[in-house]
């Protein structure tokens, strides 16, 4: 347990913000809140980039509030607990993932769908409960309702384990929801970026047939050999395709830019699911009867509750599953989105904040 005697000064913090648009990170001193009775405080070690982040810092969805310290993939170890904090102790490991609260009271929060509640805070650049903008893990330190702190397991790299606060969830989720976890069943993942290739590693360890589905023809040793996927499509070859007509349990597709949706509908079987986890600035075409003559569905899906998200953590343990990273240090991170854009990157970077984040102060 913490100390009874609560601090009341704000926490200094130093990271990585953006000052305007054009997405340009440096040096930013801040202050986080003072740890409350119900908070957890951790030293930040390590912080994955999500493609979300550089959309946000290029303000690309006309929702970001500069100054903008970005990172909702957040890991590191627990330096101060509030006093009534149950969950957690000083040098635990723990991580945040994207959201750091939610109403607790509405039908979502009630069935562990944090990530549904229509106040839920995200981890960065949204307005608090008190009016405060929140900061994310380009920084030294994190201060979370213990509620939103997930418990990052021992035998788990923390640098590996990181992306997985946003892009594993981001798929686990969907394959347990929409029952495509079944072993001998047959899913298709669209993409093998930062999502795609841990959507792989976690059907595979259910037991699924996993077939990768992409543009490029390069990736298809890589996604046999190294990820352990069954097959491999290019979408662009219709050939390859048909052969596949009517194969395909589910699909989860992971990618943010336009595509069209209905050859994967093809891949269907009857009752089969399509589960869009990207998000495409422009609406897809969904042509209707390709639906109505297999009763196929087409749906959404975006992270998950919290209590998901530790089963998650605690299923990628056991399974020693992990995002295969670059890891980086801080300075090189406007170098990093600018490779990010261009999808340069296996599969995910993840910044070492521990040992590269230093105040010049």
């Amino acid at each position: 347990m913490g100390d009874l005697k609560e601090q009341v000064q704000p926490q200094k913090a130093f990271g990585w913000a953006a000052r305007d648009s054009s997405g340009v990170l440096s040096p930013f001193h801040f202050s986080r809140r003072a740890t409350g009775e119900k908070d957890v405080t951790f030293k930040v070690m390590y912080c994955g980039i999500c493609h979300s982040d550089l959309h946000m810092l290029k303000n690309e969805w006309g929702t970001s509030i500069y100054p903008l310290v970005p990172g909702h993939e957040i890991v590191g170890v627990v330096t101060e607990v509030g006093s009534k904090v149950e969950k957690f102790k000083v040098g635990d490991k723990v991580g945040v993932g994207c959201m750091v609260r939610s109403c607790r009271s509405c039908d979502n929060c009630a069935n562990d769908l944090e990530n549904y509640c229509p106040k839920m805070v995200l981890t960065y650049e949204a307005k608090d409960y008190d009016g405060t903008i929140t900061y994310g893990g380009y920084s030294d330190n994190m201060v979370a309702d213990e509620h939103f702190v997930v418990r990052i397991p021992d035998n788990l790299p923390l640098d590996g384990g990181a992306p997985l606060l946003c892009a594993g969830i981001t798929v686990y989720s969907p394959l347990k929801y929409f029952e495509l976890d079944k072993p001998g069943m047959h899913v298709g993942v669209v993409g093998l970026g930062g999502l795609g290739h841990v959507a792989v590693k976690f059907a595979k360890a259910m037991g699924v047939k996993v077939t990768v589905i992409s543009t490029s023809p390069n990736k298809k040793k890589e996604a046999i050999e190294h990820l352990g996927a069954d097959s491999f499509l290019v979408s662009r070859n219709q050939d390859e395709m048909q052969a596949v007509t009517s194969t395909l349990d589910g699909i989860i597709d992971t990618v943010s830019a336009s595509h069209p949706l209905l050859p994967l509908i093809g891949l269907l079987k009857t009752n089969g699911k399509l589960i869009l986890v990207g998000a495409p600035d422009k609406p897809p075409e969904l042509p209707i009867f390709p639906l109505l003559m297999g009763r196929k569905i087409v749906a959404g899906s975006m992270i998950g509750g919290m209590k998901e998200t530790q089963e998650m953590i605690d299923f990628a343990a056991k399974h020693n599953i992990s995002a295969d990273i670059e890891v980086i240090p801080i300075d090189y991170v406007n170098t990093a989105m600018e490779r990010l854009s261009k999808a340069d990157v296996r599969y995910r970077f993840v910044i070492d904040v521990g040992n590269t984040l230093k105040s010049n102060s």
